[in-house]
């Protein structure tokens, strides 16, 4: 069985054989020798006196730093978490008539506060949701296919053991991430669990509750990578031959190296796609990463993969430290940090010309070319959906789908006050109508009391707010949703 391990870099150590990747899971084994993240040991020692960052992470590489990530200045934070806002209440607007807008918020990237909402009505996970209601539960009630859970269990603590959701060996977060991956096996028996969903759970438990983290692994399995965690890894293989076939566009001279040396993409794209960068990059570039993907679609992992092979081995003089194959591999697997930095990346990214059309073309390339050597695929995989405005457009939502429903709600005190000087003015007003009236008829009149002005009028704009003056950035005066 093919043994994948992972270093304490951003790749892959070691592939004892290709072939053995297209018989089974295990293949993608996440050991615990090789976590990049330390030993159960190493874990003891910071669980009470690190201070986390404003990431969570209280240590790791993939803790924050004033180099890896960009800072806004709070006032543009909050302008952008009012447009958001906007955006989310009228969802199906924007996607269908300002989705270019929408896309370039995506790739300024989403406000912290309103990250977790915006992924989930952005992948489809809302929708999903609401049109299942009671699914999450039923499945989190069943036991389990003890195959599963025997391995699922294993995993836990192997992911981002230096987070504080999941530094705890059977803390809130290992617990959710549980009930999130054993209810993915319940409710997709036939596919069962592959070790790389736990990540991407894990990524999504830090922004929102277990049931809303189940939708959007549920979206991101069958919408974004459908067949990336089925048996046989087909589907990353055939990604892996499209993404070795666009560099050749990209960067020659980096395709030409690896053709040199015979590198199969499987050897250092797999723990990238499948995990979708998320234990590859520093956090703040995976956050930024998620917000375009989960907006765009897998050519966003596809741009990522492109400019970092071409920045590691797009000039002859990065070549020339690596001559053969073990020194390209190495060199992959330690990314140069330069490269993964949020601002650099995200403007690379963006930068670079792929669109879905050229992925689906070179998808369909690479298929013939599968069939015509390997024969057809054992694993026949739904179609790829290109983003949240092609998720939408196949399974169109009705408004009550994405009404959304806060579960922590912040009351504006100048809506307050306006909503109780209001009251008084009617009460006033309904006194002085029935004294009229029944100094006219000699009887008190019953008068129905007109609606208050503030209760058909929306809550202020956030610039009218008291809130204005502060440097804390606050995600609405209005009600909300999960934080």
């Amino acid at each position: 069985m093919a043994r994948i391990r992972i270093e304490p870099g951003n790749g892959l150590k070691s592939v004892e054989s290709i072939k053995s990747l297209r018989g089974t899971r295990e293949s993608l084994a996440l050991t615990d020798e090789g976590n990049s993240f330390g030993s159960d040991s190493e874990l003891n020692g910071y669980t009470s006196e690190r201070q986390t960052d404003k990431y969570g992470f209280i240590g790791g590489a993939q803790q924050y730093s004033e180099q890896s990530a960009e800072d806004i200045p709070p006032e543009v934070l909050r302008q952008r978490e009012a447009k958001w806002l906007e955006m989310l209440n009228n969802w199906d607007k924007w996607m269908a008539k300002r989705h270019k807008k929408m896309k370039l918020r995506c790739q300024k990237g989403i406000p912290p506060s309103l990250r977790g909402r915006a992924w989930l009505y952005l992948s489809g996970g809302k929708v999903k949701r609401e049109q299942h209601k009671g699914k999450f539960e039923e499945l989190d009630r069943q036991a389990g296919d003890p195959k599963w859970v025997d391995v699922i269990e294993k995993d836990l603590h192997r992911q981002f053991p230096f987070h504080e959701m999941f530094v705890a060996r059977g803390g809130h977060g290992q617990q959710d991430l549980y009930r999130v991956l054993k209810a993915y096996t319940l409710h997709r028996p036939e596919e069962g669990y592959c070790q790389a969903q736990a990540p991407i759970a894990a990524v999504l438990l830090m922004h929102m509750p277990a049931e809303d983290a189940f939708w959007g692994l549920v979206q991101i399995c069958e919408k974004y990578l459908p067949g990336y965690y089925s048996v046989g890894l087909e589907a990353i293989q055939l990604d892996g031959e499209i993404l070795f076939a666009l560099l050749k566009r990209v960067s020659p001279l980096a395709h030409r190296h690896l053709k040199k040396h015979k590198l199969d993409p499987i050897l250092y794209m797999t723990e990238w796609f499948m995990c979708a960068f998320s234990r590859t990059l520093p956090w703040a570039s995976v956050l930024r990463v998620w917000d375009m993907f989960l907006c765009e679609g897998v050519k966003i992992i596809f741009r990522v993969g492109l400019v970092l092979l071409k920045c590691m081995l797009g000039s002859q003089d990065k070549l020339k430290t690596c001559q053969g194959q073990y020194e390209t591999m190495e060199l992959l697997k330690t990314i140069d940090t330069r490269y993964m930095l949020e601002g650099f990346l995200v403007r690379e990214i963006i930068e670079l010309p792929l669109s879905e059309r050229d992925v689906e073309k070179e998808h369909l390339a690479q298929l013939r070319r599968w069939k015509e050597t390997r024969g057809e695929l054992h694993c026949k995989s739904p179609p790829r959906m290109h983003g949240a405005k092609a998720i939408m457009a196949a399974e169109p939502p009705s408004r009550q789908d994405l009404r959304q429903n806060p579960t922590i709600i912040v009351e504006s005190s100048l809506a307050t006050n306006k909503d109780v000087e209001g009251q008084e003015e009617d009460k006033a007003r309904i006194k002085t109508k029935e004294q009229k009236n029944g100094k006219k008829n000699g009887t008190p009149v019953a008068s129905n009391p007109e609606p208050s002005d503030t209760s058909t009028k929306p809550s202020p704009p956030l610039k009218d707010t008291p809130l204005q003056g502060s440097n804390q950035s606050l995600i609405s005066t209005e009600h909300d949703t999960y934080l």
